[in-house]
C-alpha cells in the first residue's frame, strides 16, 4: 500500500484502489466484488466484477441493493439512501499500519428485506481504531431480487437450483476477501463472519453452507433465528415449495408470463410490489447451497467447526412488536389456550411464561422462541462439535430506551459493539455520553475484536469470559458485563421439544408460538 497527497493507494490483485485517510487509518468504500446482477445476470450467482485500468476511485459508499421505499416512521430507518441493482459492493477499513491484521466481516440486517452496509450504525472507524482489526462491510441482493426461486430459473442452473442469491453474494464476497484483504494487511487465514438479525441469520446459513466452508475462521451471530426454511422444490412443513412460491408470485402479482418478463420489469416497480403482496423472503432447502435445514445441519455436525460468539437481548420483541400476538382477553382465557396448544408441555410453559402479565409472557414467548433458544441451541451444538462457543444475554437499559418501553431492544447492543453512540438513526432512542456507557461499549468492543483476533473474547478492566462448556456459561450485560450460568432454566428445553414436535407433525416453526401456535400433542416424537 502506498499513499498519495489525497489518500491511500492500495495494489490488490482485484485492481488499484484510492481511498481516503482518516486519523491512522486506510478507508476504502464502494469497492465493487461481483459484477452488476442486472438484465440476463438478475438471479444468476454472481459472477465476477470486471477489471479495471489504472486507478478506481473508493472513497464513496455504493449504493444500496433495491428494497422497498424507505418507511421513516421506526427507530430502525436511516433514509433516503441512493438504490441500485448495482450494488454488490463492500467496504473496509484498515489501520495504516496494519499487517496480518484479524477481518471482522459484517452482514447487516434487515429480515433479508432492507437495509444497507452504508448505514452510519455499521461506521467501522472506532472498531478498526481501537482494536486494529480490519472491519469489512457488505451489501448483498435482498428481497424477491435476492431470494427468489422460480421453476424457469431452476432449469437454467447447471444445479437445477434457485433462489439464495443473497447468500451466494455473501459467499462471493468472501472469496474476495480470501484473494485480496492482504493488500490492505488483513489476514485470509483468520476472518470472522457477524452479523446481526437477518445478518446474524446468514452467519447461521454461512457456517451450514459447504460452499462457505474455509472462508472464514470464526463467527458471531447476533440475535439470528433458526426458523424453518422452505424446501425448494416439494411443501414441507406446512408451506408450498420455494418454486411454487416464486412462480405464483410471477404469475399472480407481478402478471409476468415468462423468465424474460421477470427480468424485463423495473427492479423498483417489482420489489414495492412483492412486497406490497406479503412476499417475504426465505432461503431455500436446495440441497447444493443449503443441503439441510438449519436444525438438522446442527444436530449432525454438519456445520463448520469454529469458535462462535453468539447471543440476544432482553427485549427483542419490544421493538419487534408486529412478531408478537396481541394478549388474549385474560389470564384464563391465555391459560386455556396454552392447554390447548402445549398438551404436555403447559405446566412448563406456564411457569416461564406466566398469566400474571400477560403483555410481558408473550413478548418473552416470541423472544425465546426465535433468538433464545436459537442462540443457546448454537452454544451446545458447537460446544458438543469441540468448537468453543461463548453465549450472551444483553439487558443492558439507559433512560431513553427505557422511558420508551424498549429496554435491551432489539439491535441495542450495536451502538456498543461498533463505539458508534452518535452515528445511530434519526429515532433511535439516543444513547448517553457518560463514563459508564462509555466503558461498557469499550468492552464490549473488546470482547468482539478480541474473539475475532484470538478466539477467546477478552477485555480490558472487565472480567474473563468463559466459554459455555458443559456449565452451560454465559455473559450477561447489565451496565457491565457479568459472567454467570444457566440462562433461563427450562427456557431451551422447552422450546427445543416444541421444534421437534412440529418437525414430527411436518408443521413450520418460526413466530407461530405460544397463544398462535399450533398444538403440539404429539408425545410419541423422539424429543428431548
Amino acid at each position: 500500500m502506498s499513499s498519495s497527497g489525497s489518500g491511500p493507494v492500495v495494489a490488490a490483485p482485484a485492481g488499484r484502489l484510492h481511498g481516503v485517510t482518516q486519523d491512522a487509518l486506510n478507508v476504502f468504500k464502494g469497492i465493487p466484488y461481483a459484477a452488476p446482477p442486472v438484465g440476463p445476470l438478475r438471479w444468476r450467482p454472481p459472477q465476477p466484477a470486471a477489471a479495471w485500468s489504472g486507478v478506481r476511485a473508493a472513497t464513496d459508499y455504493g449504493p444500496a441493493c433495491i428494497q422497498p421505499n424507505a418507511r421513516l416512521n421506526n427507530i430502525y430507518a436511516d433514509g433516503p439512501f441512493p438504490m441500485s441493482e448495482d450494488c454488490l459492493t463492500l467496504n473496509i477499513w484498515a489501520p495504516a499500519n496494519a499487517h496480518n491484521a484479524p477481518v471482522f466481516f459484517w452482514i447487516h440486517g434487515g429480515a433479508l428485506v432492507g437495509g444497507t452496509a452504508r448505514e452510519p450504525l455499521y461506521d467501522g472507524a472506532r472498531m478498526a481504531a481501537r482494536s486494529g482489526a480490519i472491519v469489512v462491510t457488505i451489501n448483498y441482493r435482498l428481497g424477491v431480487l435476492g431470494y427468489l426461486a422460480h421453476p424457469e430459473l431452476s432449469a437454467e442452473s447447471p444445479q437445477h437450483i434457485s433462489g439464495n442469491y443473497g447468500l451466494l453474494d455473501q459467499i462471493a464476497a468472501l472469496r474476495w476477501v480470501q484473494r485480496n484483504i492482504s493488500a490492505f494487511g488483513g489476514d485470509p487465514a483468520n476472518v470472522t463472519i457477524a452479523g446481526e438479525s437477518a445478518g446474524g441469520l446468514s452467519v447461521m446459513y454461512l457456517m451450514a453452507a459447504p460452499d462457505a466452508r474455509g472462508l472464514f475462521a470464526k463467527a458471531i451471530s447476533e440475535s439470528g433465528y433458526m426458523v424453518s426454511a422452505p424446501e425448494l422444490k416439494q411443501a414441507r412443513y406446512g408451506v408450498p415449495s420455494a418454486e411454487a412460491t416464486g412462480a405464483a408470485l410471477a404469475t399472480m402479482t407481478l402478471h409476468a408470463p415468462n423468465l424474460a418478463a421477470l427480468r424485463g420489469m423495473d427492479a423498483q416497480t417489482m420489489v414495492n410490489a412483492a412486497a406490497a403482496a406479503g412476499y417475504f423472503p426465505f432461503l431455500s432447502i436446495d440441497g447444493h447451497i443449503l443441503p439441510k435445514q438449519l436444525v438438522d445441519a446442527f444436530d449432525s455436525g454438519d456445520q463448520a467447526h469454529v469458535p462462535l460468539l453468539v447471543g440476544f437481548n432482553s427485549g427483542e420483541i419490544r421493538s419487534l412488536r408486529i412478531l408478537s400476538p396481541p394478549p388474549p382477553a385474560n389470564a384464563a382465557a391465555y391459560e386455556s389456550v396454552i392447554r390447548e396448544r402445549y398438551g404436555d408441555l403447559a405446566d412448563a410453559f406456564l411457569q416461564l411464561y406466566p398469566s400474571s402479565n400477560l403483555q410481558e409472557s408473550i413478548w418473552a414467548t416470541t423472544r425465546d422462541a426465535l433468538y433464545g433458544w436459537t442462540a443457546q441451541r448454537m452454544a451446545i451444538k458447537q460446544t458438543a462439535a469441540g468448537a468453543p462457543a461463548y453465549l450472551y444475554l444483553f439487558d443492558h437499559g439507559y433512560p431513553a430506551a427505557d422511558d420508551a418501553g424498549l429496554h435491551a431492544f432489539h439491535a441495542s447492543e450495536l451502538p456498543y459493539v461498533f463505539g458508534n453512540f452518535d452515528l445511530t438513526p434519526p429515532m433511535w432512542p439516543k444513547n448517553p455520553s457518560t463514563p459508564q456507557e462509555a466503558a461498557l461499549s469499550d468492552a464490549m468492543l473488546d470482547y468482539w475484536t478480541s474473539f475475532a483476533r484470538t478466539g477467546h473474547p477478552t477485555a480490558q478492566n472487565a472480567p474473563d469470559w468463559p466459554a459455555y462448556g458443559s456449565a452451560g456459561a454465559y455473559m450477561l450485560f447489565t451496565d457491565t458485563p457479568h459472567p454467570s450460568d444457566n440462562l433461563m432454566p427450562g427456557m431451551y428445553a422447552l422450546h427445543e421439544t416444541a421444534v421437534c414436535r412440529r418437525k414430527a407433525d411436518d408443521k413450520a416453526w418460526n413466530w407461530n408460538v405460544g397463544i398462535v401456535s399450533p398444538p403440539l400433542t404429539n408425545t410419541s416424537a423422539h424429543c428431548p
